[in-house]
């Protein structure tokens, strides 16, 4: 039965969590769209810059002991460079490309079925006693294809869990902290590995113009996230949140789930054939020391045209994978259906293609200004004076990025908002870019199932909405967040843990980085 979304108005509760909820969700609603959010700071970049030129404020590179001064923006220069680089700074944003192909394969994988029919097939197949530990990796898994996992698996692990005589809330809270509260966990790369990448790659060419950053960056750090994010979440659906809720008895009736037809059974055989073969090639080609995908001069597997090139396996994958499926399931049959996927995925791409061009623009006029060196070097010195390093700044790092998080949902625009200057003063202080942006990913992740300004949270509510018509956003806040606390302390002190371990977060990617001698 439909039942309308509780607006947050109506929460009559006076408890002191939801008048700061409340709070934050009407601040929240005065922060604009992330693209006009974008259009305001570059305004505020041009007139900074006449500002600091003006007060003639300098600083010495980190890099090459250069002095550097702000460049005014807001002069006939500043305006000829603003109206001769608009493409080009759109073009060459790194993030745009990455991600834009990626999502074109994993498009053909989505529209053929195999995407959908796989996490039915995990999920309906588990064992009552795993089901929880399947649910929350599914939804750790459903990362990859994009946001399948909000509109597939939220509700179907809700109704399996009904089906299997459990609490539906319970699998519809399971669920949604594997989707959403460990959004970056993940044993297989996807858009949001390039998409961060790219623009963490923008931000350390402020202090080291050949840097280079690989989706992979993170790989070892988030898959083994993965397994923490899988473990809590299990124990907390299963010692805090099930007794909580207690027996369901609500009036929603199980409802008869459908197994594979014989053409989805077909269509899997085809893509597992496929997986074995594709798979097969890459592990011959990167698992010799002269393996085709290893580089080609020193035969190094760390600057190899695998990792280099990760997006394109991605793009390959997808296809090949989605056409297997689709043929033996009769879902593609013929190029049109191919190319229509593609199609159809770069039209949901319209909202991140028009957020990329500004920010594009916003991180563009910043490094030009040259003040995301001064800030960052002003900001580093700051930061040692204090003498706050180490443990305390990876701490701080995730908190204020929860902050953030609270007001702008998009991990994107957030992360291209604050990575020009968090990422250069982290380097300036030794510390890589690959670990600000792990660290980063943390806070992004655990604040989103309590967040009302998440853009599926109202979906979820109405989800629950179907199991208990009372359900309002204070339900499913108050239901998510021991998760948001376990994920927030237990994902935290894992970073800390490898921090101290100094262990690489992904395919050369290194916890510290080492300024080059000049």
């Amino acid at each position: 039965m439909a039942v309308e979304t509780i607006a947050p108005n109506e929460l009559k509760s006076e408890s002191l969590l939801y008048r700061i909820l409340n709070q934050i969700e009407r601040v929240g609603n005065l922060v604009p769209n992330p693209a006009i959010l974008f259009v305001a700071l570059a305004a505020i970049v041009v007139v900074a810059s006449w500002i600091v030129s003006t007060a003639n404020l300098t600083v010495q590179h980190p890099t090459t002991n250069e002095t550097i001064r702000a460049v005014n923006l807001l002069s006939v220069e500043g305006l000829h460079r603003i109206l001769t680089g608009l493409v080009t700074n759109f073009t060459s944003f790194a993030p745009l490309g990455t991600v834009l192909v990626a999502l074109l394969g994993l498009a053909v994988a989505e529209a053929s079925g195999l995407i959908r029919t796989s996490l039915r097939l995990l999920v309906m197949s588990s064992p009552k006693k795993l089901l929880t530990v399947v649910v929350v990796f599914a939804g750790v898994l459903s990362h990859t294809a994009s946001d399948i996992g909000y509109v597939l698996l939220i509700p179907l692990s809700a109704m399996i869990f009904l089906a299997v005589g459990r609490h539906p809330l319970a699998g519809l809270a399971a669920a949604f902290a594997g989707v959403s509260g460990g959004f970056s966990a993940n044993v297989l790369l996807g858009p949001i590995d390039a998409m961060l990448a790219g623009i963490t790659q923008e931000a350390a060419h402020i202090v080291e113009a050949g840097y280079s950053v690989t989706p992979a960056a993170n790989y070892y750090f988030m898959a083994s996230s993965a397994i923490l994010v899988i473990a809590l979440g299990t124990w907390i659906t299963e010692k805090i949140v099930v007794p909580r809720l207690g027996e369901y008895r609500g009036e929603a009736e199980p409802e008869t789930l459908e197994k594979l037809t014989s053409a989805e059974r077909r269509g899997m055989r085809f893509a597992f054939v496929a997986f074995l073969v594709f798979a097969g090639l890459i592990l011959w080609g990167t698992i010799p020391a002269d393996g085709f995908l290893r580089d080609a001069k020193t035969g190094s597997l760390l600057k190899s045209p695998f990792l280099s090139g990760i997006v394109a396996i991605i793009f390959a994958a997808g296809i090949i994978l989605g056409l297997a499926y689709g043929w033996g399931a009769r879902t593609i049959k013929n190029t049109n259906d191919l190319t229509l996927a593609m199609e159809n995925q770069m039209k949901t791409m319209a909202t991140y293609i028009v957020l990329a061009f500004f920010a594009a623009q916003f991180i563009a006029l910043f490094n030009w200004s040259n003040l995301g060196v001064i800030v960052a070097v002003n900001g580093a010195d700051v930061l040692k004076n204090l003498e706050i390093g180490g443990v305390t700044l990876i701490i701080s790092l995730v908190v204020a990025t929860m902050i953030l998080d609270l007001l702008i949902g998009s991990a994107a625009a957030k992360w291209a908002l604050i990575a020009p200057i968090f990422v250069p003063m982290m380097m300036i202080l030794g510390y890589s870019p690959e670990m600000t942006q792990a660290t980063y990913r943390i806070g992004d992740s655990v604040i989103n199932i309590v967040s009302p300004l998440m853009s599926y949270f109202p979906l979820i509510v109405a989800f629950a909405q179907k199991y208990d018509p009372k359900a309002g956003i204070g339900t499913l806040m108050a239901l998510m967040m021991p998760y948001s606390i376990a994920f927030f302390v237990g994902w935290t002190l894992f970073l800390i843990v490898w921090f101290y371990l100094g262990l690489p977060l992904g395919p050369g990617a290194e916890m510290f980085y080492q300024m080059p001698v000049k």
